[in-house]
């Protein structure tokens, strides 16, 4: 049997491609930017000299951006994909960062610690190795330090059922090595390995559907930059709800070390 990494690794060798210009579309940049711009509209945070931000399962290192946008413009940057493929995609978008291969599930810090952590959609691609990949992480960060995550969940018998059906038939997902997590066992992972919750919004509403995958469904990707902005105009009066958490296909958190 494969090793699920392994198998990982060649999945997204073999999807890099149109992964990459899938990412490049209008409506899906636009998006990112209105939820990760919503996210920090009013966001205080210890400060941090000469930052220090790992980004692992780094994939286009799109953490890289968000945080020299929304956090602080002037940081020390490390990244890491299993991915040969996403790892020179990664270096070849954003020159001068420090990017490498490099497996989340056997990480050590070697002491070496960081101000921010920040993973975007990775753990879900280690879903049965998440409590140990948290905890490795969680060993590069001081008390205080800054772990933002965002990630496929479900909180209901309908999106569990919804996204365990796309797993099984749509080819830019492997069923046998991704899984979303039920959001209180994610939860859970994290504060089990000692962090506290700062903020948490559940932004997997009408426009994540239509244009966050559009790699995965690109029939979805209906008209333009106003189509985008009044689905996410929606969403946000939502996504801090009881509804929007029951009903959301993804969760943003940031967590502070204790």
């Amino acid at each position: 049997m494969t090793d699920p990494v392994e198998r990982q690794r060649e999945h997204f060798n073999e999807i890099s491609a149109l992964y990459t210009e899938s990412r490049k579309h209008p409506n899906h940049l636009l998006l990112k930017d209105l939820i990760w711009s919503a996210f920090f509209a009013d966001c205080k945070f210890s400060s941090f000299p000469r930052m220090k931000v790992l980004e692992p399962m780094c994939g286009l290192s799109e953490g890289l951006q968000i945080i020299k946008r929304h956090v602080q413009s002037e940081i020390n940057y490390f990244g890491f994909d299993y991915s040969e493929q996403m790892v020179e995609i990664a270096i070849r978008n954003n020159p001068g960062a420090k990017v490498t291969q490099r497996d989340a599930t056997s990480f050590d810090s070697a002491g070496e610690m960081f101000d921010w952590i920040i993973l975007i959609g990775g753990l879900h691609h280690v879903f049965a190795q998440a409590d140990d990949v948290v905890l490795r992480l969680a060993s590069a960060l001081p008390r205080g330090g800054y772990f933002l995550n965002f990630e496929p969940t479900q909180n209901c018998w309908a999106t569990r059922v919804v996204r365990n059906r796309i797993y099984k038939r749509n080819a830019l997902f492997d069923e046998q090595t991704e899984q979303g997590f039920d959001l209180e066992n994610l939860n859970c992972i994290f504060s089990n390995a000692g962090f506290e919750k700062v903020r948490q919004v559940y932004p997997g509403l009408l426009a994540y559907i239509l244009y966050y995958n559009p790699d995965a469904f690109p029939a979805f990707n209906l008209g333009g930059a106003s189509f985008v902005r009044s689905a996410f105009c929606i969403d946000k009066l939502l996504w801090r709800t009881w509804l929007a958490k029951k009903l959301s296909f993804a969760t943003i958190t940031l967590w502070r070390k204790n």
